[in-house]
This record gives structure tokens, C-alpha cells and sequence, in this order.
């Protein structure tokens, strides 16, 4: 479900109304978390890191308000629960654009996105969707072969576009820990530097 933000009683109306006048109203940041105590947690229940970062990732994108806004017709809705768009590779090298739903359980989760990846590599193209298209979604992306300090993403200035985008990079060790860098694009009418931090902090947190 959704609700519509009420703009004349909302402390950041100018903010929006300033930013949303931008060719290019995303910025974004990188960071690095610490994901040694998830390594070890993903290995020990059987699941693949990728699936147990993004369900983590997930969990926390929906623990900040911010990130859960989305701009349709110049009005500002915030969505109850938030569920991940996801590049997909295959073994071409090609990647289609999933529908990855949020479960509560774990478990639940890394079955239904399983049974989605497997359907995503058995596909060709880019597999555009309804699904692919809703507004309830954080784009995500891994870039497990780069350890990357900065990242942009190819967009259309033409098409009205307020959903945060996330990627990850390749994991590295620095002394005992191991360390992923974390890339945040979130629209800046809706979110500021504040929101991504208090993400960061709780996907950190959801890590160990």
C-alpha cells in the first residue's frame, strides 16, 4: 500500500520542490561495510552471499522513510514496503532486470528470488515487466569483479525516476576484516546524506 504525503505540512517541501526542477536531481555516495560476520552467517545457513546481503540490504532500505518515498504525478507517496529490481547475469554475460519480493523470512526470501534468478537466466533480453516497472522497488546491482570507489548509472532524463539505486562491488580484506563497497543514488528532493547514512548504518548493523 501507499499514502499520499501531505507536501504543505512537510518540513522538506522546498527541498523537493528545489530539486526536483534538476536535469539530474540523484546524488550518490560510496562507502565500505564491514561484511566478515555475514560471510560467515551466509555460509553457515547454505546461502548464497548475494542473496543474504540483498535481503539485508532490503530490511534496511525499509527501516528508513526516506527511501521508501516515490514521486508519481509531481505528488509525494510513501510506500509501506519496499522490494528490490535486480540485475541479473548469465553465463553470456548479458543480464535481465528481476523482481526480487521482500519476504520477512529469510528462508522464504532466498527461495522465491532462487526461483526468480533461475527464470531471469533462462530468458533472454532484458526481461522488462510490469513487475520490473513498479514503483515500489530499489534498483539493485552486483559488481562482484570491481572494487570500486565511485559508480554512475546510465539514466533517462526524460523519464520520471525516484527510485534509490544500490550497488555492491567486489569483497576485500583489510587486515582480518573483509569489506564491500556499498554504492547509494537516492533522489535528492527525497533523501539527503542523513537518510543514506542511517541506511548504511542499519544495513551495517544487519551484517554484524
Amino acid at each position: 500500500m501507499k499514502h499520499l504525503l501531505n507536501l504543505a505540512d512537510w518540513n522538506r517541501r522546498e527541498h523537493f520542490e528545489f530539486f526536483s526542477c534538476f536535469e539530474e536531481p540523484f546524488f550518490g555516495l560510496v562507502a565500505n561495510v564491514d561484511c566478515t560476520s555475514a560471510l560467515a552467517e551466509a555460509k553457515r545457513l547454505g546461502v548464497p552471499f548475494f542473496l543474504y546481503y540483498l535481503y539485508q540490504a532490503l530490511q534496511a532500505v525499509n527501516q528508513v522513510e526516506a527511501l521508501r518515498y516515490r514521486i508519481e504525478d509531481g505528488q509525494v507517496y510513501t510506500y509501506d514496503r519496499i522490494h528490490a529490481s535486480a540485475t541479473i547475469g548469465r553465463p553470456d554475460h548479458t543480464f535481465g532486470f528481476s523482481f526480487i519480493e521482500l519476504h520477512d523470512d529469510l528462508g522464504a526470501f532466498v527461495q522465491a528470488a532462487k526461483a526468480e534468478i533461475a527464470a531471469m537466466q533462462a530468458s533472454p533480453g532484458l526481461c522488462l515487466s510490469s513487475n520490473t516497472a513498479r514503483l515500489d522497488v530499489i534498483h539493485f546491482s552486483a559488481i562482484p569483479w570491481v572494487r570500486f570507489s565511485g559508480l554512475t548509472h546510465a539514466r533517462s532524463f526524460s523519464h520520471p525516476d525516484s527510485m534509490p539505486k544500490i550497488s555492491v562491488g567486489q569483497t576485500y580484506q583489510e587486515g582480518a576484516a573483509t569489506l564491500m563497497p556499498v554504492s547509494v543514488n537516492v533522489h535528492h528532493g527525497l533523501a539527503d546524506g542523513y537518510h543514506v547514512g542511517l541506511f548504511l548504518d542499519e544495513f551495517q548493523r544487519r551484517l554484524g
